[in-house]
């Protein structure tokens, strides 16, 4: 039987008390954590991990049925803390896995002590007073762009998500995690994160929330940050000042920096 640390290809770093679990994005890999990892080694046992069909995870456990929705990767997440904690976990989510960590608050909410969501989006698509950052058209020309060239458009589309960066080998990194993914796996996978909407399960999770965005990001504009607030019990909205989707990499200390903070208002 396949194991969980094979199937997602788990590695443990730090030796703290606490657990912490990141989980990345969309056409990412666990390697796209190193920057926050140091910072928070000493203080956490930090769990880190693939999503299946991405990285090096078992690709042989992809199931196209079980993952047709986001709720698939939810219960792995849920099995991964299982087997990898004693205790309720921070757990650090960007963009689709900000999502899956949202359902596995719901699911099994006594395994979450925290909730971090960096750059998430409950729905891409503008509808009425929601601001999405996309038309429906738009979506549907990705979605084709990626079913018809997906090695092309992610070389096109990285350099935007991950923003201007001082250190232009941060885009490459992204671009090559991109195109590393298997390329069937990833049309899917488009299709199950961008055209999700979960707007109606953000009031269901109690579990304490903080929210981070960027002052400048073209696919979870400031809007969705502000929208989730307001519709999550129990979240706090932190906008760091980062142009691009991926403030791990490029303003990692901004981005512990407001972590920290959540984290100590948690126990005062």
């Amino acid at each position: 039987m396949l194991s969980i640390a094979t199937r997602n290809n788990v590695h443990i770093h730090g030796k703290g008390s606490k657990t912490m679990v990141l989980a990345h994005g969309f056409g990412c890999d666990q390697n796209m954590w190193r920057f926050l990892i140091p910072i928070f080694s000493d203080e956490y046992r930090i769990v880190i991990f693939d999503l299946v069909g991405s990285g090096l995870s078992e690709i042989s456990a992809y199931d196209p049925d079980k993952y047709k929705t986001l709720e698939g990767y939810a219960d792995d997440l849920i099995e991964i803390i299982q087997a990898f904690s004693e205790s309720p976990v921070v757990f650090v989510g960007h963009s689709v896995s900000a999502i899956i960590g949202l359902l596995a608050t719901i699911k099994a909410p006594k395994y979450f002590a925290a909730n971090i969501m960096v750059g998430p989006s409950p729905s891409y698509i503008n509808e009425g007073d929601y601001i999405g950052g996309f038309e429906k058209e738009d979506i549907a020309e990705l979605i084709t762009a990626v079913e018809e060239n997906y090695l092309g458009w992610s070389s096109a589309i990285t350099p935007a998500i991950m923003g201007p960066s001082v250190h232009p080998e941060l885009t490459a990194d992204l671009t090559n995690s991109f195109c590393r993914t298997d390329p069937v796996i990833a049309k899917h996978f488009a299709k199950v994160t961008f055209l999700s909407d979960h707007r109606g399960d953000l009031s269901k999770s109690l579990t304490p929330t903080l929210i981070i965005q960027c002052s400048d990001d073209f696919i979870a504009p400031i809007q969705v940050g502000e929208y989730m607030q307001r519709m999550m019990p129990n979240a706090q909205l932190e906008i760091i000042e980062n142009i691009g989707h991926c403030p791990h990499m490029s303003s990692p200390e901004q981005t512990a920096n407001a972590i920290k903070a959540f984290l100590v208002r948690l126990t005062q």
